[in-house]
């Protein structure tokens, strides 16, 4: 467990990933330095996991934070996959975050298969840092 050495408390462990055959990384390459900025810990699985290899990270690595940046309009099918494995596997403490090029009409999909926040193209960086800042301190009491 890494500690936050300017508040002495544990720091948030984030995981980014980027699913599927999307190739677009830049968003997921911005946000892993806002949340390191911001005092997070950040791992990057880099382009190309499936959800099954992003399951498997999440639980060897003990993650808070379950990030997924998808540009390819696969959002609903790989989000759905990964909450089931997530159910199967008794991982339900994680945080859910899903992102990037993602319609409107699609938010309350992902929220009702369990996601917890959705941040399409556009989200500032401070919203989802201050999103999960409160979410993960709400989770862990």
């Amino acid at each position: 467990m890494k500690m936050n050495e300017a508040t002495g408390k544990r720091r948030i462990k984030v995981l980014i990933a980027k699913p599927g055959l999307d190739g677009h990384d830049r968003g997921a390459k911005v946000l892993a330095h806002a949340f390191r900025d911001a005092g997070m810990e950040v791992l990057y699985t880099g382009l190309h996991k499936t959800i099954d290899e992003i399951v498997k990270i999440s639980l060897e690595e003990d993650v808070d934070v379950i990030g997924m940046s998808i540009y390819s309009g696969a959002h609903l099918p790989l989000s759905k996959k990964l909450m089931e494995m997530l159910r199967d596997k008794n991982l339900t403490d994680k945080l859910v975050l899903i992102g990037g090029n993602i319609p409107h009409r699609d938010m309350e999909t992902l929220k009702n298969y369990g996601v917890d926040g959705v941040f399409s193209s556009g989200s500032e960086l401070d919203e989802i840092v201050k999103f999960i800042n409160e979410r993960v301190k709400k989770k862990n009491g």
